[in-house]
């Protein structure tokens, strides 16, 4: 016989799941199955749906189904409520909290595909126009990278010194004709 019981405050394990920006996933997925397995709520993700039940079904299976539809349900509450307002009302209604873990995190992959093809083109593309100061600019450009090495793209550092040469105006090429005698020395 499978026994869920909820002896720490639901709400605050709830609460304490960081808000799912889209951008994520993982950290807070893995924040979510902790707060689960804590609250014994995760047997959602351990065992698939058990067989829906009839007047034929043992107490066993009446009991280990009811089990594993609460752990549902409180799990759905949990992963809706750590999704932030602006993502939670575009997806579909999914019922499986399994199930809706895997749409989102499918979701997620591809919005950080999106944003690594945006920062990429941010970064080949960047102009230093004056708006800031050049030491700025470079720092932005080296963040954007970071970014995208967090995405799993990561630029080779040669070819970050190249799109910051790329980025100046002309007048900056000088210090690049002093940088790159300076490399090959």
């Amino acid at each position: 016989m499978i026994v869920v019981s909820v002896s720490v405050s639901l709400h605050s394990h709830a609460t304490s799941v960081p808000i799912f920006n889209g951008l994520n996933f993982f950290y807070c997925c893995d924040q979510v199955q902790f707060n689960l397995g804590v609250l014994d709520l995760d047997l959602v993700f351990q065992i698939e749906k058990p067989n829906v039940i009839t007047d034929d079904s043992s107490n066993e299976e009446k009991t280990h189904y009811r089990v594993w539809e609460k752990s549902n349900k409180l799990s759905m509450i949990i992963m809706r409520m750590s999704i932030a307002s602006n993502i939670k009302f575009t997806l579909p209604k999914i019922d499986n909290a399994k199930e809706f873990m895997k749409f989102v995190e499918e979701c997620s992959q591809n919005a950080n595909k999106s944003l690594a093809r945006t920062l990429m083109s941010t970064l080949t593309t960047m102009k230093f126009d004056g708006s800031c100061t050049m030491h700025e600019h470079v720092i932005e450009m080296t963040n954007i990278a970071t970014r995208l090495k967090f995405l799993g793209m990561e630029v080779d550092e040669n070819f970050l010194v190249q799109f910051v040469w790329k980025s100046l105006p002309s007048e900056y090429g000088p210090f690049q004709m002093n940088y790159n005698n300076m490399k090959d020395k």
